[in-house]
């Protein structure tokens, strides 16, 4: 049985309620800005490199650096920590979390009182595009990560470079190996050894500024404008290769709930954002000073003595980077599989305490294979920057349209103003995006294949749970005449409790049918519960459980959770009893499900292709009672041929 299609739970969004001390804010550098703050490894690097045809000069390193730190602060510092943040869903963050909220600005009235459903289908096409995207970033960052780390080898010794792809593969599998176990006894240590990276890069970055204090020309946004004007033809590939700086600042936002804004905010613009451009800035002051610095400018600024211990750091942190990625596809398969874009998938809690903390194993296996794959495809960090960036420049650019449409249509902000704002975050987006169209050639077609197979399978999926719940209305017997029909001919009643899970609590469950007549028996008490996945990240207790007594001992129940929560039905059944007053036992209630499998006939407006694609999704699907958390000594489950 699927989970019945999300709905909306109308609820301002709130603000996150974490404390903004410092060790949450250590805490955040260790999960959030992994990704972002790995970047200095190789984002400069590729800015100089010779194929872009830009001739090595003081005044295009300078350029190159002006690029970089005016990015930095309108992508990351203005966009997101500013800006994007402030999109607060009930204190999660993220791209679908931003999409509910976009969905629900978009469905509702305007001051007419008109609704606008085209509105709505192209917010959710926006977001799910983005979570597609998504995807292809997290097959790319763990590989480009740890290989740049472990590249450091080869400054060391020319000799180890036959080392580098063996051992970047088995830091790879020892990181994919070790997910089952959850991050939440890792993660203690990620913040103190991110703090250290973050000291490390900004100490080696100042102390060659200090030697060199002319690159601090680059603070000029003029530089930035000279170097575009002067090199229009080069431009666009220059553009590709700076992007590489920004990639991780849309982490700052789908961690969010993790700490809340503010821990966040402070982390970045007191620890982050001041190392990374004095490690920019320092890298740019070495290629001045000793141009052959430029084939690794990053492992350079590094005296003999201190490089393996730093080669070692590196490895940690881009480790940490990857970690953060794959623990964020994870939570969003969840989040998918929760709002009915996916089918189900085994979801394994690593965590007591914090819900989004879980393990996919599904999604972990592909994603190993992807990367080691891509690690020995590529083989360098190099050839892999010229698949990166693509599919988080078109995340990017959801993510303004999106939060553009949430301050206009739920804060109501000044329409003038939210458009204007748009608009110079959209062309900033854009110019990356056409920038990052020129490595499509050379490997960024692969993650817009991965984000296309995305696509199909939520759309097809959502789809296709929609159409066989449709044929499905059209056979279901009203729940109330059927308990009216019981005075007439009551049946055997069996002790004890069963649970019938149904796509609408109003109507007989197939599950209940096939039961009473193959067994001729009806339990004492009977819950027909219908699950509704909220477009919230947590229901409130109160708004949890809608119960209806139907006579009989028999009860229609309505059971709302969010896309951060388990669907624990054990659990919400306990929450019933405890509110109802009714006499439940755990050992005495049995679960029953039914399982749609579709027939020969075509679905309507399904092609043959893609009903073919869901009927294998459906036959592939996870259980129901892992989904479900049923227990396996209690549970039935009955065939329904479509």
């Amino acid at each position: 049985m699927a989970s019945a299609p999300a709905v909306p739970v109308p609820q301002g969004a709130s603000a996150s309620a974490h404390p903004a001390g410092p060790a949450l804010m250590v805490a955040a550098l260790g999960v959030v800005f992994g990704d972002i703050g790995t970047s200095p490894l190789y984002a400069f690097k590729e800015t100089l490199n010779s194929e872009h045809g830009v001739a090595f000069t003081t005044g295009a390193v300078l350029g190159l650096l002006s690029l970089i730190f005016w990015g930095l602060m309108v992508v990351v510092t203005l966009k997101y920590v500013v800006f994007v943040l402030r999109a607060d869903h009930d204190g999660e963050g993220g791209i679908l979390a931003l999409q509910a909220l976009a969905r629900h600005a978009a469905g509702s009235p305007d001051r007419r009182g008109r609704t606008h459903p085209a509105m709505v289908t192209a917010t959710i096409g926006l977001g799910l595009l983005g979570a597609a995207m998504f995807y292809g970033d997290s097959l790319i960052t763990p590989a480009i990560s740890v290989l740049s780390a472990v590249e450091g080898l080869e400054v060391q010794a020319p000799a180890l470079q036959r080392w580098v792809i063996p051992l970047t593969l088995v830091i790879l599998v020892l990181l994919f190996m070790v997910q089952r176990r959850g991050t939440g006894a890792v993660g203690k240590v990620f913040g103190p050894v991110m703090l250290l990276w973050f000291g490390t890069l900004g100490v080696s970055g100042a102390m060659q500024v200090i030697e060199q204090p002319a690159v601090l020309e680059a603070l000029d946004p003029r530089h930035a404008v000279r170097f575009l004007v002067e090199h229009r033809a080069q431009s666009l590939a220059v553009l590709g290769a700076v992007f590489l700086a920004f990639t991780g600042g849309e982490a700052l936002y789908a961690d969010m709930g993790h700490f809340g804004a503010r821990p966040i905010r402070l982390a970045w613009l007191l620890i982050a954002l001041p190392a990374l451009v004095l490690n920019y800035f320092g890298q740019g002051a070495l290629v001045l000073a000793d141009p052959q610095a430029v084939d690794n400018p990053f492992f350079r600024l590094f005296p003999s003595w201190a490089l393996l211990p730093v080669v070692g750091l590196a490895a940690m942190a881009t480790v940490i980077a990857s970690q953060a990625v794959i623990s964020g596809a994870f939570s969003l398969t969840a989040q998918a599989m929760r709002l009915g874009y996916l089918p189900r998938m085994r979801v394994v809690q690593t965590s007591g305490e914090s819900i989004g903390q879980v393990y996919v194993p599904v999604i972990n296996w592909l994603l190993m294979v992807g990367v080691l794959l891509l690690v020995l495809g590529f083989r360098s960090s190099s050839a892999l920057s010229a698949a990166y960036g693509i599919a988080v420049s078109i995340t990017m650019v959801t993510t303004t349209l999106l939060a553009g449409l949430v301050a206009w249509r739920l804060w109501h902000w000044n329409r003038v103003a939210v458009l204007l704002g748009v608009i110079v975050f959209v062309g900033v987006d854009l110019a990356f995006v056409v920038a990052n169209t020129l490595k499509v050639a050379d490997g960024g077609w692969l993650t817009l294949a991965v984000a296309v197979v995305a696509m199909v399978l939520f759309s097809t999926w959502a789809k296709g749970v929609r159409l066989t719940r449709a044929e499905l209305v059209a056979e279901l017997i009203p729940l109330p005449d059927f308990v009216d029909s019981l005075v007439l001919e009551m049946p055997f009643r069996a002790r004890g409790t069963a649970v019938f899970l149904t796509a609408d609590a109003l109507s007989v469950p197939h599950a209940l049918l096939h039961n009473l007549h193959h067994n001729q028996v009806l339990h004492e008490q009977v819950f027909v519960m219908q699950m509704l996945a909220c477009e919230t990240p947590r229901v409130p207790a109160r708004e949890r459980i809608e119960a209806q007594n139907l006579g009989h001992g028999i009860w229609a129940v309505k059971v709302r959770y969010g896309f951060m929560e388990p669907p624990n039905v054990p659990e919400f059944v306990r929450m019933l009893a405890y509110q109802k007053g009714l006499a439940v036992e755990s050992m005495a209630t049995s679960y029953f499900i039914s399982r749609a499998s579709l027939g020969r006939r075509r679905l309507p407006a399904f092609s043959g292709m893609r009903q073919a694609l869901f009927s294998w999704l459906q036959r592939n699907a996870g259980r129901a009672s892992d989904y479900f958390h049923l227990p396996e000594n209690r549970l039935v489950e009955m065939g329904q041929r479509l």
